[in-house]
């Protein structure tokens, strides 16, 4: 199985040992067997219902010493409704750290995934929405998706259309394919040769730059190369910098799916959940927050923001070929089905990777 890059927020080295100790193979069994069973049903597990599996060929007295001492260990919880168990946070980050099948994933599905994922796709942002939708449909979970922070893209190129005696189109192209689009109005008329020069000495300065490099100094720069007055050079830098610290599209797909699952019969977890959608800063802050190249996986409390800890969410980048196409997630109950999940998310980042942008 791939690594799986993961954040653990306020524990200490003596207590990330703990969360990674060995169980020995009858305890990992037990343990994978019940988050398993509470995944698809929801339900507190029994031994009684555990002797019933095949792939547990132990006696009801030896699951129950199993299922005692995985709970003194941490990894299970009694409820008070039931004699069953469930899995802890730390029962459920073993089971994705250890226990996990990653190709969880039917021959159907492929096919449905690689059928959806050959449609012809123009804009970036159209195969963004096009994914998002995708995995929603296969997991039936909220999906969300944002683009990458534009001030962190590489121009490829800018170009300058002169659309009237005084005003401009800039379209802008950076390296992830994103295209940015904007009208700059002039106080002046310009003149074909300023326009000539204007894209001469952008794409000289510019190209293979962040676009985050759009800012006073090169302003100043411009001016002083250019020798024009302020009155072209600053109405540029001045849109040119509106339009890429436009706020980022978010993808948001399933939402409703959310309160088809018992989680959200709290209506405490409800709100919370319909709080998080609504707040875009927050699901960008949600996605922005991963560190790994491939998954990351923050379970309940191992997600910084407090609104998000009823919550699991699992994110991995959005890529094709090399192009950073932003970061797509997943939002759910601690009791996602974290197999599926992860399958899902490595069959399409795999389909990606292979298309042609």
């Amino acid at each position: 199985m791939d690594i799986i890059y993961i954040r653990i927020s306020n524990l200490t080295s003596r207590v990330l040992k703990e969360v990674i100790e060995l169980l020995d193979q009858r305890k990992k069994k037990v343990l994978q067997a019940i988050v398993e069973e509470y995944v698809n049903t929801a339900e507190p597990v029994s031994s009684g219902l555990l002797t019933k599996k095949d792939e547990l060929n132990y006696s009801s007295a030896t699951i129950r010493n199993e299922m005692a001492d995985l709970e003194k260990a941490g990894y299970l919880e009694k409820t008070h409704t039931s004699s069953g168990r469930i899995p802890s946070e730390k029962g459920y980050r073993y089971y994705v750290d250890e226990l996990l099948r990653d190709d969880n994933i039917s021959v159907e599905e492929i096919k449905y995934i690689s059928d959806k994922l050959e449609t012809k796709i123009n804009e970036i942002e159209d195969l963004t929405k096009l994914t998002t939708t995708t995995i929603s449909e296969i997991t039936h979970y909220t999906t969300v998706a944002i683009g990458p922070s534009a001030e962190k893209q590489l121009i490829d190129e800018i170009k300058f259309v002169k659309i009237g005696s005084r005003m401009l189109m800039a379209i802008i192209l950076t390296n992830t394919g994103m295209v940015k689009e904007t009208i700059i109005k002039f106080d002046e008329d310009i003149t074909d040769k300023q326009v000539e020069t204007i894209n001469y000495m952008f794409n000289k300065k510019l190209k293979n730059q962040p676009l985050e490099i759009i800012d006073l100094p090169l302003e100043e720069y411009l001016i002083n190369e250019m020798k024009y007055s302020v009155k072209v050079i600053k109405p540029i830098i001045e849109q040119i910098k509106k339009v890429i610290q436009e706020e980022r599209t978010l993808y948001l797909e399933g939402a409703n799916k959310a309160f088809e699952l018992p989680e959200f019969n709290s209506l405490e977890v409800a709100k919370n959940f319909i709080n998080i959608i609504d707040e875009k800063e927050l699901m960008a802050d949600m996605l922005d927050s991963g560190f790994a190249k491939d998954i990351n996986v923050y379970i309940g409390d191992e997600n910084e923001k407090e609104e998000l800890k009823d919550f699991s969410i699992i994110t991995f980048k959005h890529k094709v070929g090399n192009k950073d196409l932003g970061t797509i997630g997943i939002i759910g109950p601690k009791r996602m089905n974290y197999s599926k999940v992860i399958s899902v998310m490595k069959y399409i980042s795999k389909k990606l990777n292979e298309k042609d942008m």
